[in-house]
């Protein structure tokens, strides 16, 4: 996997694609594309690198909690088969916000990163009140020897692809729309953890995931969703799961919000396991039952439901493959026990 650097680390000379690429969506992959497709004949040594600030600007200039698509060790993921060799996260703070532009420029891509190519869209802000911007950057790059390449927004419809529209489909429950405008899917990961044991002696055990709070999740409900066990990943056949999202309004509506996930047609042990899910479709909302028989009448509903979506979906997915659409990944026919042995 390629490193994570701070910008003291860094491998050099640059080029470097700036911006939060937070989601990694198509727009941001053409930034990227134009500091590592260099012209043939003109490689200049320069090591193609994504530079971010960590933590998002806003969370230190405005007090804003800001949740992420991609945290940092998923991202790197993501940006090796893109031929990014290195991930630099700049320390955001007081003082690095309180720089000019020509500082900012100067003190960082010049002489820290030794920068000779920069790709940035053409929203970019950036120094003391975000008084630069690309055309900024541009006139600044030709002061320092730094060629600096901006690239127009992506258009989809009447909007622009963006993160912001993207966190919008996934809190409105529609990871559909997210994974198309991602053009990959959307998937989160977390360590498992024992729960009460409620799920188990209803007869629905389920793993219990523990996810890291800067991570974005979609909209609370029930969802039909793929898994992976282990530390590779979404590496692998993916096991069909039906997952709920948010608190537990029958059996404890003082309950945090939490992410349980429950194997269909699998017994497994997952305590202490890594999981990734990957969820296909919201099935329902969060509902409150009259009691727990009720409660587990409705979750055999929800599991034969997500048994059929997950197929129908992954017909759509391999079909559009086929025709050379797009890539899907299909679910391990489980033939396996009664999923009486997760963990709860």
């Amino acid at each position: 996997m390629i490193p994570l650097h701070v910008p003291a680390d860094a491998l050099r000379p640059t080029a470097i694609a700036l911006g939060s690429f937070d989601g990694l969506h198509q727009g941001h992959r053409r930034v990227i594309n134009a500091i590592v497709d260099h012209p043939p004949g003109e490689a200049d040594g320069a090591v193609p690198t994504v530079v971010s600030f960590w933590p998002h600007p806003r969370e230190v200039l405005h007090g804003e909690t800001r949740l992420r698509l991609d945290l940092p060790e998923e991202k790197l993921e993501l940006l090796e088969p893109l031929g990014i060799r290195q991930l630099v996260l700049v320390p955001f703070d007081r003082p690095l916000a309180d720089l000019s532009p020509e500082e900012f420029v100067r003190r960082v891509l010049r002489n820290q990163l030794q920068a000779r190519r920069v790709a940035v869209g053409d929203n970019f802000r950036f120094g003391a009140g975000r008084s630069g911007d690309a055309r900024t950057l541009q006139k600044l790059g030709e002061r320092h020897g730094i060629a600096v390449t901006v690239l127009p927004m992506l258009w989809d419809g009447p909007e622009r692809v963006s993160s912001s529209r993207i966190r919008r489909a996934l809190a409105a429950g529609a990871v559909d729309e997210a994974r198309r405008l991602l053009e990959r899917p959307y998937r989160f990961s977390g360590r498992v953890v024992r729960g009460r044991g409620l799920g188990r002696e209803l007869g629905w055990p389920t793993a219990n995931l523990r996810v890291d709070g800067r991570k974005f999740l979609p909209q609370e409900g029930v969802y039909a969703a793929l898994a992976w066990v282990g530390e590779e990943g979404a590496a692998g056949r993916p096991l069909a799961a039906v997952m709920n999202l948010g608190p537990q309004p029958t059996v404890d509506p003082a309950a945090p919000s939490a992410v349980e996930v429950h194997l269909l047609d699998r017994r497994q042990e997952l305590v202490g396991a890594r999981l990734t899910v990957e969820p296909l479709k919201r099935l329902r909302g969060q509902e409150r039952f009259a009691d727990l028989d009720a409660l587990v009448a409705q979750i055999g509903r929800d599991a034969d439901l997500a048994r059929l979506s997950i197929t129908a979906l992954t017909h759509d997915a391999e079909r559009r493959s086929a025709a050379g659409v797009g890539v899907g990944e299909a679910p391990a026919d489980e033939q396996g026990d009664a999923a009486d042995q997760q963990d709860s």
